[in-house]
């Protein structure tokens, strides 16, 4: 894709803008983790969902290997296609130029580089949009980056984002403000790679104490990628370097029996408040509710979830208390068990969930009276309002 088809071409971008010009929102989407695929596709979705008469687009892919590039505003382009997810390469084509953000605080300038050209400025940017899942972007580095810049963002800032992506300080910030958590182990790197066969005694230990199966999961990844249930010693090792393959550490949790139930927390004007919730059925073709259930075979959760009022009124506390104990901004989708005696463990929270339009935190939310449009709209108003910096 050569520079003369990009969107919002550098020629037109060099000309000063008009007084009262619409905000322009950079949707920042693909990254370097193993979520890549998923982030494009969410991207899509937010693309197609913004208000094209409120604001401007401009797309901003990251590929694999971490180079920002311009790509065409096509969302339809960025859906799941025979069983394959979008990436970011595929849409910048042969297209070589680099998206680079100042990092000075007093302009917000966007600027578009290419081999052997002189780089030529895109405008400003009044707002982020990042829909990127994982390490390189949902851990609170991008919006360490952003708030060097002094660009407003949409969601967590840097230590919700951090904690919310690392599984192991999220549920010691949960036991802290007396949130109630499952068991676990956790594993560091330098653990496993000194003595593995003492981690794995304890991994051992944790199973005579809570019982097989457990799940062996990266520290910090999601969409369920890495992760393995384990029934027994067999298949133990095969686990641990899944989870390794995306995370050097970590962690080891037992199986809760009960009903998975998941709310959405958004914030308005007068505070954070939370969704109708939902309930994820047992998946019948596969061991869990993994990826393939997620986005490939679209398992569908059951919203409202069938609760008792009590019970409801119970899991949007725990959700908004959960929201708070990481002192989080715009959106958190919560996920929890409902066990077996009738109490919820919380199990972990999302900082930038799943947000196409059939992911679990849209849907509890247009049960809850906000579609998807408006849904986008209030985050980016959110935003926009919002100062980067102490707050």
């Amino acid at each position: 894709m050569s520079s003369e088809n990009l969107p919002q071409s550098p020629e037109r971008a060099e000309s000063p803008e008009p007084h009262g010009r619409k905000p322009r929102v950079a949707v920042v989407f693909g990254g370097r983790s193993s979520e890549h695929g998923i982030s494009v596709v969410t991207a899509g979705a937010v693309m197609k969902a913004i208000d094209r008469t409120k604001y401007d687009v401009l797309p901003i892919g990251i590929t694999t290997d971490g180079r920002w590039a311009l790509t065409a505003d096509e969302p339809e382009r960025m859906a799941i296609t025979d069983r394959q997810v979008p990436d970011v390469d595929r849409l910048a084509g042969a297209a070589e130029g680099s998206v680079v953000l100042s990092v000075d605080p007093g302009s917000r300038e966007v600027v578009y580089t290419e081999p052997g050209a002189v780089p030529k400025a895109l405008g400003e940017v009044d707002v982020v949009f990042p829909v990127l899942h994982g390490p390189y972007g949902e851990d609170g580095t991008l919006q360490g980056l952003l708030e060097l810049s002094g660009v407003p963002y949409v969601g967590a800032g840097v230590l919700a984002s951090a904690v919310g992506q690392d599984k192991e300080y999220m549920k010691r910030v949960f036991i802290s403000f007396g949130l109630p958590v499952g068991p676990y182990e956790v594993v560091r790197p330098r653990e496993w790679d000194n003595d593995p066969a003492a981690a794995r005694e304890r991994i051992v230990d944790f199973a005579g104490e809570h019982g097989w199966p457990l799940f062996i999961k990266p520290a910090r990844g999601g969409s369920s990628m890495g992760i393995t249930k384990v029934d027994g010693l067999e298949g133990l090792d095969e686990a641990i370097e899944e989870a390794r393959r995306h995370d050097p550490k970590f962690l080891v949790e037992s199986l809760l029996r009960g009903r998975e139930i998941e709310c959405g927390v958004l914030e308005f004007e007068d505070g954070p408040r939370a969704s109708v919730p939902a309930e994820i059925p047992p998946v019948t073709a596969h061991d869990f509710y993994d990826f393939e259930a997620k986005y490939i075979d679209s398992a569908t959760g059951l919203v409202p979830a069938p609760l008792t009022e009590e019970q409801t009124a119970e899991v949007q506390r725990l959700a908004v208390a959960a929201f708070d104990a990481v002192s989080c901004e715009g959106l958190v989708r919560a996920d929890f068990f409902l066990t077996e005696d009738g109490t919820f463990v919380i199990n972990e929270i999302n900082t930038l969930p799943g947000f196409t339009p059939i992911s679990m935190y849209p849907r509890m939310w247009q049960e809850s009276g906000v579609d998807y449009p408006e849904l986008v709209d209030r985050l980016i108003q959110a935003a926009l309002t919002r100062s980067t910096g102490l707050r």
